[in-house]
């Protein structure tokens, strides 16, 4: 864990983050919290790391998500290097998945 980001307030936002129990209730909360652009970014960049996971070349990634090879770079070196939670959100967004299809 970054330490340089660990204290209360952040503490707090995540703690806010955790009680959104819908999509349509992170929407409000994001909206809120962040301008357009920034949600927009952080949308790109897990967009860029399941693309990766999925085994996706950097010019695939580039074309469809209009990330820049900076920013394709910098999500693989956290996904590789990184402290997992791009991997962790995956994970679990291909077993919600897997189990939403199974009660079909």
């Amino acid at each position: 864990m970054n330490n340089k980001i660990k204290n209360e307030a952040t503490d707090n936002l995540f703690k806010c983050i955790l009680t959104m129990n819908t999509v349509e209730e992170c929407y409000k909360l994001f909206e809120d919290l962040c301008t357009v652009h920034e949600i927009q970014a952080i949308a790109q960049r897990m967009q860029v790391a399941e693309m990766l996971d999925r085994k996706c070349t950097y010019i695939e990634i580039a074309e469809k998500t209009g990330a820049s090879t900076a920013t394709i770079s910098r999500v693989n070196r956290a996904l590789t290097y990184g402290s997992d939670g791009y991997k962790l959100a995956i994970d679990r967004v291909r077993e919600q998945k897997e189990a939403e299809e199974k009660k079909e």
